[in-house]
């Protein structure tokens, strides 16, 4: 059933109550997951400003809760920076033909932490790099059925090599889990 319906049955007063409940246990849930400190060890060590300068190409799914693929996508991004100021370009192309295209701009602070911001990004991305690892949090405006929806992205990024990344999202919406994009990236 999906998530319109079930709210406007539910009634008003049930709603607001299920959405409280729904973003407790997402507010408790979030305690006990991983944490950037968690990958301080490993390697080889991310540093976005060397990985993402150039050309990076990706490949990806979207999931939705039930584990279906609902898109497929590439993406070809073109990154450079200037000191601690980073621009992702991204030209997505989607398995229906869709294009669409985002640009970051990126800045580096201290102690591995990054902010960003996008064009449909609500507000300001934050994110950690530990190790091999980089948490990206972030609130997209996402079209969907002529309605835009601000829904929380939950980003895990992983370098695997000098050349591959993956990357792991969860979306979430009311702090309830919407699905998941899978990523590959491959550095030119």
């Amino acid at each position: 059933m999906n998530r319109r319906l079930v709210l406007k049955r539910m009634g008003s007063w049930s709603a607001v109550s299920a959405v409280s409940a729904g973003g407790a246990a997402t507010l408790l849930s979030g305690c006990a997951g991983p944490q950037p400190a968690d990958y301080a060890q490993e390697k080889p060590v991310l540093d976005l400003r060397q990985y993402f300068n150039g050309t990076v190409d990706a490949w990806g799914v979207f999931t939705d809760r039930s584990g279906k693929v609902v898109k497929r996508f590439t993406v070809v991004m073109q990154c450079s920076w200037q000191g601690n100021d980073g621009v992702l370009d991204e030209a997505f192309t989607y398995s229906d033909g869709t294009l669409q295209r985002r640009v970051w701009r990126l800045q580096a602070l201290p102690d591995g932490r990054y902010i960003g911001r996008a064009d449909d990004v609500v507000g300001e991305a934050q994110g950690q790099a530990s190790g091999n690892a980089l948490r990206w949090q972030y609130t997209l405006a996402l079209p969907v059925d002529g309605r835009v929806w601000e829904v929380q992205f939950d980003d895990w990024m992983y370098l695997m090599d000098q050349r591959v990344m993956l990357n792991k999202a969860v979306m979430s919406k009311w702090g309830v889990r919407l699905g998941e994009v899978t990523l590959s990236f491959t550095k030119r």
